[in-house]
């Protein structure tokens, strides 16, 4: 009983697994993501920024990359289920765009306040 529970809690990380791939290939706007992500982590290094500021920028990437893949979630869950255009629909789809913006502004605040010190 033990060994089949194991089995599908290892199963549930293969999907979620299968989801981030998924993710990470069809999904241009994560790219972008990622590449600023690079830049950050780059940075950081340049910098020799603090344990306390790697930790806000970890939280602020995950935060926005994870905001991009709830957007797509709610995109193509939209789609599936109103392919004709519905104003409500393409609210939803603009609501879910507009978090992912809240996120990386906010994100991009956290950059200037920790970065801005190392530079002046």
């Amino acid at each position: 009983m033990e060994s089949f529970s194991i089995k599908k809690r290892l199963k549930s990380f293969t999907y979620a697994w299968k989801g981030i791939r998924g993710f990470v290939c069809r999904e241009h706007n994560v790219w972008i993501h990622l590449t600023i992500a690079m830049l950050v982590i780059i940075a950081g290094f340049i910098f020799d920024i603090e344990k306390f500021e790697w930790v806000a920028i970890i939280i602020c990437i995950g935060v926005v990359i994870a905001a991009e893949a709830f957007n797509t979630a709610i995109e193509r869950l939209v789609n599936l289920v109103s392919p004709e255009w519905h104003p409500i629909a393409g609210e939803v789809k603009d609501i879910a765009a507009g978090a992912v913006l809240i996120c990386a502004i906010a994100a991009a605040i956290v950059g200037l306040v920790i970065f801005i010190p190392y530079i002046n």
